[in-house]
């Protein structure tokens, strides 16, 4: 008789905790443009349009849109909507964040990493 091995995949947490709970995943975008120039400004109204209608469209629970308008990517220090949407990941009422790309959340690698392992210590699955 053949002997057959099985390998136990084990569910994603985050997902087991939103059905027991039977509960809207909580969404939030991050948009950011580094520049106040009119083609920017167009950039910055396109992502927060489609992000708002991606998650309604999902059925999500908008968890907000966090947008940094001008302000530089190298640093975190000075970006208040950012800031405001990891604290609010930090206190559990943010499940996923949106954003257009890694380089949004910032430019400076050590800085991106740092926010990365922050939200995944505090059991965010890392999907970006």
């Amino acid at each position: 008789m053949v002997q057959k091995t099985v390998t136990e995949i084990p569910a994603n947490p985050l997902m087991g905790d939103l059905r027991k709970r039977k509960r809207k995943l909580r969404v939030a975008a991050y948009c950011r443009v580094s520049t106040e120039e009119e083609e920017q400004q167009n950039s910055f109204e396109v992502q927060v349009a489609y992000y708002t209608d991606k998650i309604t469209h999902h059925g999500w629970q908008l968890a907000g849109i966090f947008a940094d308008d001008g302000i530089s990517g190298v640093s975190t220090k000075k970006r208040d909507q950012f800031n405001k949407m990891i604290e609010l990941c930090r206190k559990k009422k943010i499940d996923l964040i949106l954003t257009k790309s890694i380089s949004r959340f910032a430019r400076n690698t050590l800085d991106c990493i740092k926010h990365v392992r922050i939200l995944k210590s505090w059991g965010h699955s890392g999907h970006i």
